[in-house]
């Protein structure tokens, strides 16, 4: 029986972002230096796969810090930590590594300038999210108020209009939060953002990518966790941009194929912390169901690369 015809589009860039091959790396290299086990405080980046590929190699993740033994290393994730699990770790004379993003890591000295500077810090973020919870622990509880709609600009209480400033998670949807900041600057005038915008550049991208991918498709699959923040603002920039359907996946088995019934062209991407191996895993299932005609959709070119921290570069 012949195949139907499906032209597959594949956005670029997709999948990991240097954040994300750095955390996974300082695991892999902590592995090395110091032998299993070795603990990482929450998953060190948002992938099932990734994640069990690192336990299946000697990394065991937990929620707190509490729950390391004080005489094994501890890593953190890449999304941030607030300041006082680091300070925990010192105080146990534990041997910590912080795989935070360094782009995230911006946000955090960003966060403590103005505050140093007498602004008071709001957060455009989602309640919750690690990344949003460990901007905001860079400073005192409560004193950052957190905003994730622009309807929520409306009800916040501050000390003084003339002395605001904002940051943003890295991992935002770009539309949603210049919507956000504009309704910020409309009603605070003296508010003062980052120098550089804070999303980042792989979210950028890979959202950009989605933008020019959408309106040739019929159906868009997102390669992705479902706790990946970056991964669903992929979903829903998708179905924005004019493609009628899109998805999230994890693996080719999640694959809705009768939803997909009847279509000719479908687009696919991939989170920032989403491997290769699972998108051509997706791409091959759908070579097996259909004569497929690949086009890459390419809207920018990536070479950037974070060191790892130096404790890991040192031999013993």
């Amino acid at each position: 029986m012949t195949k139907p015809p499906l032209t597959l589009f594949l956005a670029a860039p997709r999948g990991f972002c240097a954040g994300v091959d750095r955390a996974i790396k300082i695991v892999e290299m902590a592995l090395e230096k110091w032998g299993a086990p070795v603990y990482v405080r929450h998953e060190i980046v948002h992938n099932k796969f990734v994640v069990d590929g690192l336990r299946d190699k000697g990394a065991v993740f937990v929620e707190e810090l509490d729950e390391c033994p004080d005489d094994r290393p501890v890593i953190f994730s890449a999304h941030g930590v607030p300041k006082s699990v680091p300070s925990a770790a010192m105080a146990r004379q534990m041997v910590y590594v912080d795989a935070t993003c360094p782009l995230v890591s911006k946000v955090h000295i960003e966060a403590q300038r103005h505050a140093d500077a007498g602004l008071q810090m709001i957060m455009i973020g989602h309640a919750g999210h690690p990344e949003t919870i460990g901007t905001m622990g860079q400073l005192p509880e409560g004193d950052v108020l957190l905003v994730e709609t622009p309807e929520d600009v409306s009800g916040l209480a501050v000390q003084d209009p003339a002395k605001l400033a904002y940051v943003t998670q890295t991992t935002l949807s770009v539309d949603d939060t210049a919507e956000i900041v504009t309704a910020l600057q409309a009603r605070f005038p003296k508010i003062v953002g980052p120098h550089k915008e804070d999303i980042c550049y792989a979210t950028t991208n890979r959202q950009e990518a989605v933008k020019a991918m959408a309106p040739k498709c019929d159906a868009m699959l997102v390669v992705g966790a479902p706790n990946s923040s970056n991964s669903k603002r992929l979903v829903e920039v998708g179905a924005r941009a004019g493609c009628n359907y899109a998805q999230l996946v994890q693996r080719a088995a999640d694959i809705d194929w009768r939803s997909l019934e009847g279509i000719r062209s479908i687009g696919i991407t991939a989170g920032a912390s989403a491997p290769e191996i699972l998108i051509n895993e997706v791409i091959d299932a759908f070579t097996a169901r259909y004569e497929v005609t690949k086009e890459q959709v390419e809207t920018a070119q990536e070479n950037v690369e974070f060191k790892v921290p130096r404790v890991l570069r040192e031999t013993a």
